[in-house]
């Protein structure tokens, strides 16, 4: 202030000068919604809290009722958003992340033996360069954390599809399903129908031929509450 009294400077085009000798000095602190979104406007928290928000509430769908994911992932979404007030962000590169996340969530339903998984990553990673649209520096994403994220991304959609794909694959073992490829004995003769014991069970079943009391089987279907069998092969 000593340094800036006298000074002339322009003020509409007009020359003004400085008259701030033992002038009054006022402090204005920040309130709570300022600093919280001068913590959280820092472009990798930004991003790194719109990256968990989006993980808490595909676990969330994926596994309904957990409820915790989704609790904690829309709060880190509010501040993600709370935060984008502030920062440049640039659609195109929002609209480049979320496509990578509907080509994440496609690879679980869809087997696309990885080609969807590879083009989410390409997606994610550009979109992630492109989210904030500035030449300033401290606008910039740490390229460190962009492929971090990503790979980090791409790690947890390929362990959900690993998951999901194996619980495809995986034998029923109960219920009428789980009976499929289980060997018995028939107890009533099969002509075609009659008894059979599987599982320590009697099950009413049918055959192709005609079976007697005492035949190996092997279940190969079923059709409402009535087995399909075939004699077993004799090994």
């Amino acid at each position: 202030l000593e340094q800036a009294h006298g000074r002339t400077v322009k003020i509409s085009g007009e020359d003004v000068v400085l008259d701030v000798a033992g002038a009054r000095i006022e402090e204005f602190p920040m309130g709570w919604r300022h600093r919280l979104l001068m913590a959280v406007s820092d472009p990798n928290i930004a991003y790194i809290l719109m990256m968990l928000g989006i993980y808490g509430l595909f676990f969330e769908l994926s596994n309904p009722g957990v409820i915790l994911p989704g609790v904690l992932g829309t709060i880190f979404l509010i501040l993600a958003f709370f935060s984008f007030q502030v920062l440049p962000i640039n659609y195109a590169g929002l609209l480049l992340i979320l496509l990578a996340l509907v080509l994440f969530i496609l690879e679980v339903k869809v087997v696309s033996y990885g080609m969807l998984s590879v083009g989410g990553a390409v997606s994610l990673f550009l979109g992630s360069i492109m989210l904030f649209e500035s030449v300033e520096p401290y606008y910039r994403l740490s390229l460190k954390l962009v492929i971090s994220m990503t790979a980090l991304t791409v790690l947890f959609f390929v362990v959900v599809l690993g998951f999901a794909v194996r619980a495809q694959r995986r034998k029923p073992t109960t219920g009428m399903e789980g009976l499929i490829g289980e060997s018995g004995v028939v107890t009533v003769p099969l002509t075609p129908e009659g008894k059979v014991r599987v599982h320590g069970e009697i099950w009413s079943a049918t055959a192709d031929e005609t079976l007697p009391e005492g035949t190996r089987i092997r279940v190969s279907g079923y059709e409402r509450m009535m087995l399909k069998v075939k004699r077993e092969k004799e090994t």
